[in-house]
């Protein structure tokens, strides 16, 4: 799920809205919603006898940790390159033209 997150909103969403920090913000509020019910799901399938996800001998997931820690970097920094991306689009849009050769 969080991968499916990755891959469609930050980008779109540092391009789309106007501050920086909105963008930044939204990513936040939306990762942290797919993370919660991921992670939800997951701990309840583990409930249920599977050991997919998780160790049965009170390991620490410290692999499932790093992965979703890399996967939360990988997303903010496509809402900065969305962002950046606006500013040179914008910046390019209001650079004068010079009309004599």
């Amino acid at each position: 799920m969080e991968l499916i997150l990755l891959v469609v909103a930050p980008l779109p969403l540092g391009f789309l809205v106007r501050s920086r920090s909105a963008a930044f913000v939204a990513y936040i509020a939306l990762q942290s919603f797919v993370f919660t019910f991921q992670s939800t799901a997951l701990t309840l399938e583990w409930v249920r006898g599977s050991t997919a996800a998780f160790e049965r001998d009170g390991a620490t997931p410290w692999p499932y940790l790093l992965f979703n820690a890399v996967i939360y970097g990988l997303g903010l920094g496509l809402v900065a390159l969305g962002a950046r991306l606006r500013a040179r689009r914008e910046a390019r849009r209001s650079a004068p033209v010079e009309l004599a050769g």
